[in-house]
């Protein structure tokens, strides 16, 4: 009887041992991506960083100004490139190839358009 119940505490141990040392090795893959914007303010920054937050797999956003160039770190498992490019363009900016959407341009303050002078 004692070694029956410790074979079956054995077994027991065993399986969870493989269940939690697999749930690991499932850790969500993270990569980082870097797109060109139509971006021109310190305004447009704050939009695209704090849009972008609110993205489901997107983990942090930095639009560097100057460059344009917003660098994207994101859980692949939640998103794609094709979909972070989307959602940049729904805030009313050109996302590489992705042009903006035409209705969220239309509603950004005259500084944040693309023709705007940089201030």
């Amino acid at each position: 009887m004692k070694t029956k119940i410790r074979i079956e505490h054995i077994l027991l141990i065993t399986c969870f041992l493989f269940a939690s040392t697999h749930g690991f090795a499932q850790e969500k893959k993270v990569e980082i991506i870097k797109i060109k914007t139509s971006a021109v303010c310190s305004q447009c920054k704050d939009r695209i960083e704090q849009g972008m937050a609110y993205v489901k797999g997107i983990r942090d956003v930095t639009l560097d100004i100057d460059s344009k160039i917003a660098t994207i770190k994101y859980s692949t498992s939640k998103t794609t490139p094709g979909d972070i490019r989307k959602a940049i363009s729904k805030l009313g900016y050109d996302a590489d190839d992705v042009p903006a959407d035409k209705a969220a341009y239309e509603k950004l303050p005259a500084c944040c358009k693309k023709d705007a002078k940089k201030h």
